[in-house]
């Protein structure tokens, strides 16, 4: 791995020993590829940032980049922040006020003679596409120019490594997710190796290669978009990305066992388990199964109904909260010409492609 973090620790002076603010992390990036960190507010993905970058030290673990150690807490090697050629882009974009644009790339390539400094400046702002906006100031670009300069100024000097916190969240909603298109672009352009701190699952799929949740101090999964979303490693993961809901289900063996068994739920039986992530033992089979939205498809010839409880406008569709007969809540999106009001009872069916399930929860 061009990247990698091996346990990874750090411990804040006075914070609480039970609770590190990162706590044995471990994950790759192979050159080239684009990793996004992502999870509630306080789970350490920030303090796992600026450990990478050398702004923290680590209480346990070891980060290495291109065969390089870069901090070991057993050997105590801490390879300073400006010798580890990391470069950083920040939500506020940090840029020079004072400075044009062109003036703000090349601040990060001063050691290069001037006309390669000249090239190289007129290069990223060319690989941006602001070169029209050279000798402007910062506060004359809308705030997706002012970061699309952030991103240039940070790779002028050719980092070997980019490290982008919140990058996009000072901006409204689509420009985030049409930039966060563009950024990815730019940086698979250019072969650069990334990890990006967001709180935007969106934003996160459309940048990321590979996508790690965290959740107090600890990495809960790292993996691709896909595979979290259906394939989620713990019940944090289901239940932090995309929309879904646990519901009690048995495990049924015997039945169907040319198939692997089937779960038996409240919508009937979901089949078809050999290639699922069941764990393969709960006491007397109970469990908990994961439903998502796109698991539940509104069909008014179905023998199962269910109340809505709440619905959400999403445009082409709505988000619909259902309570079923026998009291358990799912939840459903159904195409927006479907508008059926609250109170309504509706039929639905359960259309599971990837059935997951976790150790029932104790009430």
């Amino acid at each position: 791995m061009y990247l990698s973090l091996e346990s990874v620790g750090v411990r804040y002076a006075g914070g609480r020993a039970d609770h590190p603010a990162v706590d044995a992390v471990s994950l790759g990036l192979a050159a080239g590829q684009i990793g996004v960190l992502i999870g509630p507010s306080g789970c350490g993905k920030t303090t796992l940032l600026r450990a990478v970058a050398g702004l923290e030290p680590l209480s346990s673990g070891r980060i290495r980049m291109d065969g390089q150690v870069l901090g070991d807490a057993e050997s105590g090697v801490q390879v300073l922040p400006e010798n580890r050629r990391i470069g950083m882009v920040f939500q506020d974009y940090a840029l020079f006020p004072h400075l044009s644009v062109a003036d703000n790339v090349a601040f990060g390539v001063q050691d290069l003679p001037r006309p390669e400094r000249s090239a190289r400046v007129q290069q990223m702002l060319d690989l941006v596409g602001l070169s029209h906006a050279a000798k402007r100031a910062p506060h004359q670009l809308s705030g997706g120019q002012q970061q699309r300069i952030a991103l240039a100024r940070a790779l002028a000097p050719q980092p070997r490594l980019l490290l982008l916190d919140e990058p996009f969240s000072n901006l409204d909603v689509d420009l985030r997710e049409r930039l966060a298109h563009e950024v990815r672009g730019i940086l698979n352009d250019t072969g650069t190796t990334a990890l990006f701190v967001t709180h935007d699952q969106l934003e996160a799929f459309a940048l990321g290669d590979v996508i790690g949740v965290m959740q107090r101090g600890r990495l809960e999964q790292w993996d691709d978009a896909y595979a979290l979303y259906h394939r989620p490693a713990t019940r944090f993961v289901a239940q932090f990305i995309g929309h879904g809901v646990f519901t009690p289900a048995h495990i049924d063996r015997a039945a169907a066992a040319d198939l692997g068994g089937c779960v038996q739920t409240a919508l009937g039986a979901l089949e078809d388990l050999q290639e699922c992530p069941l764990p393969e033992a709960y006491p007397g089979g109970d469990c908990d199964v994961l439903l998502r939205a796109d698991d539940i498809v509104h069909d008014d010839a179905s023998p199962v109904k269910a109340r809505i409880e709440r619905k959400a406008f999403r445009g082409s569709e709505f988000l619909y909260t259902l309570r079923l007969a026998s009291g358990e809540q799912v939840l459903a999106h159904v195409p927006s010409h479907h508008d059926h009001q609250v109170g309504e009872w509706i039929g639905i069916r359960a259309e599971v492609d990837h059935v997951v399930t976790f150790a029932r929860e104790s009430t």
